[in-house]
């Protein structure tokens, strides 16, 4: 898989941010060069084409969720390179009109996401996107709001995992991450 070592090598870590302890594994060097951008999209593509759509029994995607913030940058064109809708997944008094809202926690306390209520149809085939998975709070919580609308999750897909965190056994469908870092 040369194509993940290539992204791998472009992932910068940063010590003590947000807090002293924590190794911030930064994805912005992938984002700032078109080639490792378009290898990472590329890749997540032909993994859910090849792997996950195969395994549906509609065989096909229908909703692209991203999760605040950096699902943002990779969710809309995951989403449009599979004819799928991209819904985003904020935190709480974001988004306009009726929304369904989730709380989950975090290491230092708890929040709230929310989805607007009209975003995802009962049946709908969907998978969840964002950066990085660690103790699985955040995208157990937008789960959870896919499942409140009759959402279908397929696959939770992460460019980053901390395994020693556990945090894809909180979540009730198959994690799928590019790089898992120690």
């Amino acid at each position: 898989m040369a194509d993940v070592e290539y992204l791998r090598s472009l992932l910068r870590a940063h010590p003590d941010f947000p807090r002293k302890g924590i190794v911030f594994l930064d994805i912005f060097p992938i984002l700032r060069n078109p080639l490792a951008f378009e290898t990472l999209i590329t890749h997540f593509v032909h993994h859910l084409t090849s792997q996950t759509i195969p395994q549906s029994p509609s065989k096909k995607i229908d909703v692209v969720v991203g999760l605040d913030a950096r699902g943002f940058l990779l969710g809309p064109i995951i989403a449009m390179r599979l004819g799928a809708a991209f819904v985003p997944v904020r935190k709480r008094g974001k988004l306009p009109g009726e929304c369904v809202t989730a709380t989950y926690e975090k290491e230092y306390g708890s929040d709230s996401f929310e989805m607007q209520a009209d975003a995802i149809e009962p049946g709908q085939n969907v998978v969840v996107v964002d950066d990085l998975i660690a103790t699985g709070g955040s995208a157990k919580a937008a789960g959870q709001l896919v499942t409140q609308r009759g959402g279908k999750i397929l696959e939770y897909l992460f460019v980053i995992e901390l395994p020693f965190l556990k945090g894809g056994e909180q979540l009730d469908s198959p994690v799928y991450s590019l790089v898992k870092a120690d």
